[in-house]
This record gives C-alpha cells, sequence and structure tokens, in this order.
C-alpha cells in the first residue's frame, strides 16, 4: 500500500508535468492575459484590481468591453484536464484516509466495513462519470464532456458551440439512467 507521502509526491509530479506541458506547447501570446498599465491603473487602483479577477465567463460582448478588461483565455481542454485532476486528487487524498482507517488496528471492524463501503463508492462513482462522458461524446460527437458527481447533483459540461433543448434532455435522462432519480446541470462551453 502506497503511503500518504509517495501519492502526494506523485500527485504534484503528476501536476508539474502538466503545468510544464501546457506552457510548453501554448502559444507565446494568444493564452496569456494583458494588462494594460497607464495612468488609470495610478488613478483607480480598486477598478484595476477588479479588472484582474475577470475570467472569460464574466467578459461581455466585444463592444461592452472598454481597453482596460483584462482577458485570460484557459482552452476548455485544458481547463476539463485541470478539473478532472483536481476531482482526482481529492478522490485520491479521500482513499487514503480510507486506506488508513481500514489498515488501523484501533478501529471497530463496523468502521472499517463503512471504510472499505465509502471507498467502492468512491471507485463506483469515478467508473459512472468515465462511462457518462465517453458515451455523450460518442453518440453526439462532442470533442469533450466532463461530468461530475457531487452530493445531490451530477453537473455535465459539453464542449459545443451549442446545445439544444432535445440534447439537454436526452443527456439528463443518460445521467439519471446511469445514478437514478439525482439533479442533473447540463450546460455547454463553447469549442474554441
Amino acid at each position: 500500500m502506497l503511503k500518504k507521502q509517495t501519492v502526494w509526491l506523485l500527485t504534484m509530479l503528476s501536476l508539474l508535468i502538466v503545468l510544464s506541458v501546457y506552457y510548453m506547447t501554448s502559444p507565446d501570446q494568444d493564452q496569456v492575459a494583458f494588462i494594460e498599465e497607464d495612468n488609470q491603473e495610478q488613478n483607480n487602483p480598486a477598478e484595476t484590481e477588479t479588472n484582474k479577477q475577470l475570467d472569460t465567463s464574466d467578459i461581455m460582448n466585444e463592444e461592452g468591453m472598454d481597453e482596460h478588461t483584462v482577458i485570460s483565455e484557459i482552452s476548455t481542454d485544458d481547463l476539463f484536464t485541470a478539473i478532472r485532476m483536481e476531482i482526482q486528487a481529492e478522490r485520491d487524498q479521500i482513499k487514503e484516509q480510507l486506506s488508513e482507517i481500514v489498515a488501523s488496528k484501533n478501529v471497530s471492524p463496523e468502521e472499517k466495513n463503512k471504510a472499505m463501503e465509502k471507498m467502492r463508492e468512491l471507485q463506483e462513482v469515478a467508473t459512472k462519470e468515465s462511462i457518462l462522458q465517453q458515451t455523450i461524446m460518442a453518440e453526439k460527437n462532442y470533442s469533450d464532456v466532463l461530468v461530475r458527481a457531487e452530493e445531490n447533483v451530477v453537473h455535465v459540461t459539453v464542449k459545443a458551440n451549442e446545445l439544444s433543448k432535445t440534447d439537454a434532455n436526452h443527456i439528463m435522462q443518460m445521467v439519471r439512467d446511469e445514478f437514478g432519480e439525482i439533479v442533473v446541470n447540463v450546460k455547454y462551453q463553447p469549442a474554441e
């Protein structure tokens, strides 16, 4: 069984590798935030700080933007990958804690059984998410799909320029077929 420090080290190394590849393969200026520095920053530092906190989901159409707005672009592939890695890291940490409970000699058999059941549930949820992602991508030829299951909600984000109500309802039904009666949140992320 892997020690907690080993799992942590492997997680950090994999994150370092992904970020290194991202920065090596990204174009020099296409995915970098630009900050227009001039007298505006000196005159109104609160506005400049607000602009720094904007991301692509907060940006209005081109006519509504002024020249001092910061635009931060991250491709949806990278965003989906980062979210998947974050979810996996959280689950790995939980599994490590549960493994420690199972391996402990000071824990009752009931607690060990609960820990084993929780580990099985985590694995089952991860498998269902993966199956749904692959099925949805294959069925409608989407370039990427992200499925995230939480306590009472399953979030599905599809990489597409648009998503019809019929497609959204079909995706909701697919999620309910896999997870049972649960709240499903379906949205789309425009493809680049």
